[in-house]
């Protein structure tokens, strides 16, 4: 009885990996400070301006602010941040550790900067957070498979 091992090509180790790509959570975390320094004058209770409203069928308006326009842009870039995770390569580790630098930023800032006093910064600091244990994650069940498939 003999035991058959696949090995991939190099060719297909290639394919998957791609270009590198800094952490897309830098783009609401730097729109956060810019606004918040130059637009709110560092007071976070600006983020609870309204920019427009909606009015509902059942007559109750839905009142939109620029928080809540910041949060839903940051969940769509985490979405996308989340499936560059599920890359594997090279390119994988350096954007792994940017994601986390820019947690322990994020962190930093929320503990040390008044401005930084407020839930949208809270939940993109969470954001950041999930997006960098989902990364290591992925990538240690995907070394956890690649290994599992060449032994």
């Amino acid at each position: 009885m003999s035991e058959h091992v696949y090995v991939p090509t190099h060719t297909g180790a290639s394919r998957r990996r791609g270009p590198f790509i800094p952490p897309l959570l830098i783009i609401p975390f730097l729109a956060y400070n810019v606004i918040v320094f130059l637009f709110l004058g560092g007071n976070p209770e600006g983020w609870n301006a309204s920019v427009f409203n909606i009015a509902m069928v059942s007559g109750t308006p839905w009142r939109v602010s620029i928080g809540d326009l910041m949060i839903l842009l940051s969940l769509c870039l985490l979405f996308f941040e989340l499936l560059k995770s599920t890359r594997i390569g090279t390119v994988s580790i350096p954007e792994h550790i940017l994601s986390m630098a820019l947690f322990v930023l994020l962190l930093i800032e929320f503990l040390l900067i008044g401005a930084a006093a407020s839930s949208v910064f809270f939940i993109l600091l969470v954001m950041s957070l999930i997006d960098v244990v989902a990364g290591f994650t992925m990538s240690i069940t995907s070394a956890t498979r690649d290994m599992s498939m060449t032994h």
